[in-house]
């Protein structure tokens, strides 16, 4: 009806005015224009964001009402090398907020400060670490909660919009702080890693080894992710769940440590709170059965990230815990260095078996009074006496006939003054001196009276704990340097062996030079075995043992010279050494003992050792004392 009326009026118009109609032709044609080009926009636009923009909005959409979260793996277990668990996994129940699901987020982190007793501005802390993350990625606000916390924020969750709780693995170390330098701990994983490592992998928050195994065998045991996806309402919550993929554990890593052997050595060493370190090594392997450290690391501390009290405590501590003494502290080798000083007499043919040496308790060297420890002197001696008395004057005019040069040939060849190569972490070389090192660091040439030093372990040499143990190795088993093993296996969670570690031999002695380590394991059974050894205390019934003694100067004051040692200041007391393997006969463990300023290596370090060895050799101790008791004398 509209339509006919509007052409009629068209008809009428063009009756009357022609000039009119043409106006009124152009006023409908405008408008037609006009129509057609805001149908355009609409049409250009729903184009836009249909077509081109299509996917990304209904990504947000899905967002808003899917919400997708990564699954933590658990990471892989560790093994002593006879199966116990060192280290498995855990549930740990944290508490994460996702932003996008809370419109006051200060007034809900004030709310839950006071739950989680913990200061606001911590959380705070946290969610300003995570600003650059999507609004939908839950923010790590605190680990580990207590179950009457965990509780109150389930029972008022309506209380905390966009709280969650969060379900992760933790690890759960069965023997405390057993190995802990050797194990390692966990730890947020920094700007810097995640910028420096597998981004397809990792995401802020995630938890990475930051030291010790946990550290170099990351990849191995972190697993791969799972995933979850879920419908949420409009305030967040959970209503259904729509798909999960199961994450992948990590594989299991075998140790070559025998866990009770360490129990024994860190608890021994803990008794009267020595600082140092013990390694014992299997003879024909290499294998390291112990590799302790101390003062011990508190794993427990670094669960959920180490606090600045604590990390302020560690730092701050005299004792250096965060030290992996074993391999990364350096001392003097005292007089376990005899041992090198005399196969390079024995092989340069400087001295025999037979070669004797008078000791009046010192020598007298240019201006100099070299002193024996035993001041009345040993009188003569030769090379097996002066090793199980420790005799130092017979060292001197050893040391005298060689050079430092090759004092240093043999060091090395002992495995002194070079990196084992063991699979841990910032490992240091120590030092062995030569004329041409002394030439380069000071500009002065050696003074032949620094060699005298050198030749009972003095002067400028530096070693680590493990490589005395392995030079104890090489010289029981006849001459064989063997790489420090720690890793026995890798096998992934359906128990298929991935790596499978054997002894790897670094060097060996020539024929020429192993045919005098017979004398000298003589000498060191005289040690612990011989009616004037220095450590007689180490002595096992049933067991024969050799060894040596050591005590390391760490600085020499003349106004500490008369003192009792007792009242000697703690940090100016000389380190105390021991060195042994056992059976003497065949022999399979060798054990070297570090105690920090524990004076003598025969009082403070050998009753380490022994109680190291009566563990290890307690099975046969025992038939031992059985068959005497049923044997008629």
């Amino acid at each position: 009806m509209i339509k006919w009326n509007f052409l009629k009026e068209l008809g009428n118009i063009s009756e009357h005015d022609q000039a009119a109609l043409d106006g009124l032709r152009k006023r409908v044609l405008g408008t037609g224009v006009v129509v057609v080009f805001f149908v355009a926009i609409i049409l250009l636009r729903l184009w836009f964001l249909q077509i081109h923009k299509g996917e990304e909005y209904k990504s947000r959409a899905e967002n808003n009402r899917v919400r997708i979260r990564e699954v933590a793996p658990p990471r892989g277990d560790i093994l002593d090398r006879n199966g116990k668990e060192l280290v498995t996994n855990r549930p740990s129940f944290n508490v994460v907020l996702v932003r996008e699901d809370s419109n006051d987020i200060d007034g809900l982190l004030k709310r839950l400060s006071v739950v989680l007793k913990e200061d606001v501005s911590v959380l705070w802390e946290r969610i300003r670490d995570a600003e650059s993350k999507q609004r939908h990625i839950p923010v790590r606000l605190k680990e580990n909660l207590s179950w009457d916390t965990l509780a109150y924020l389930e029972t008022h969750n309506k209380d905390f919009p966009g709280v969650r709780i969060e379900v992760f693995p933790s690890r759960f170390y069965h023997y405390g702080d057993m190995a802990a330098h050797v194990i390692g701990y966990l730890g947020e994983i920094s700007k810097n890693e995640l910028e420096e490592t597998d981004t397809d992998f990792y995401r802020g928050g995630d938890q990475v080894g930051k030291m010790g195994l946990e550290k170099l065998r990351e990849k191995e045991l972190r697993g791969e992710k799972g995933n979850s996806s879920s419908e949420v309402n409009a305030r967040g919550f959970e209503q259904q769940l729509l798909t999960h993929v199961e994450p992948v554990p990590g594989n299991e890593v075998r140790l070559t440590l025998d866990i009770d052997l360490q129990k024994v050595a860190e608890e021994s060493m803990d008794a009267d709170e020595r600082s140092g370190a013990l390694v014992a090594m299997e003879v024909k392997t290499g294998r390291v059965l112990v590799l302790a450290s101390t003062p011990r690391l508190h794993l427990a501390d670094f669960e959920g990230g180490i606090s600045g009290k604590n990390w302020s405590a560690l730092l701050d501590n005299p004792k250096h815990p965060l030290i992996n003494k074993a391999l990364q502290a350096m001392y003097p080798p005292g007089s376990t260095y005899k041992m090198v000083t005399a196969l390079a007499g024995l092989a340069k043919g400087v001295i025999t078996k037979d070669t004797t040496f008078f000791c009046p308790g010192h020598i007298d060297f240019g201006n100099r009074q070299y002193n024996c420890w035993k001041h009345g002197g040993h009188g003569t001696v030769n090379l097996k006496r002066a090793i199980s008395e420790s005799c130092d004057v017979y060292f001197y005019q050893v040391g005298m006939r060689l050079g430092v040069d090759a004092l240093a040939e043999y060091a090395n060849k002992l495995g002194l003054g070079l990196k084992t190569q063991v699979e841990l972490e910032n490992e240091k070389s120590g030092l062995i001196p030569t004329k041409e090192w002394k030439k380069k660091k000071y500009g002065v040439k050696w003074q032949d009276g620094e060699t005298l030093s050198l030749a009972i372990g003095q002067g400028f040499n530096l070693i680590t704990p493990l490589q005395l143990c392995q030079m104890t190795v090489i010289l029981a088993n006849g001459g064989k340097r063997y790489v420090p093993q720690l890793i026995e296996s890798v096998t992934d969670a359906d128990g298929n062996v991935l790596e499978s570690f054997t002894p790897k031999l670094a060097g060996e002695l020539q024929e020429n030079e192993k045919k005098y380590l017979t004398l000298i394991r003589e000498g060191m059974v005289e040690v612990i075995q011989g009616a004037r050894g220095t450590a007689r205390v180490a002595r096992i019934e049933g067991i024969n043992m050799g060894g040596k003694t050591g005590s390391a100067q760490v600085v020499r004051l003349e106004q500490y010279k008369h003192l009792q040692e007792e009242n000697i200041p703690y940090k100016y007391r000389d380190h105390a050494l021991f060195i042994c393997f056992a059976p003497a006969e065949d022999p399979e463990i060798a054990v070297t003992v570090v105690v920090e300023h524990g004076l003598h290596g025969g009082s403070s370090a050998a009753p380490v050792a022994k109680a190291v060895m009566q563990k290890y050799f307690a099975n046969r101790i025992a038939v031992d004392q059985i068959r005497k008791a049923v044997t008629p004398q």
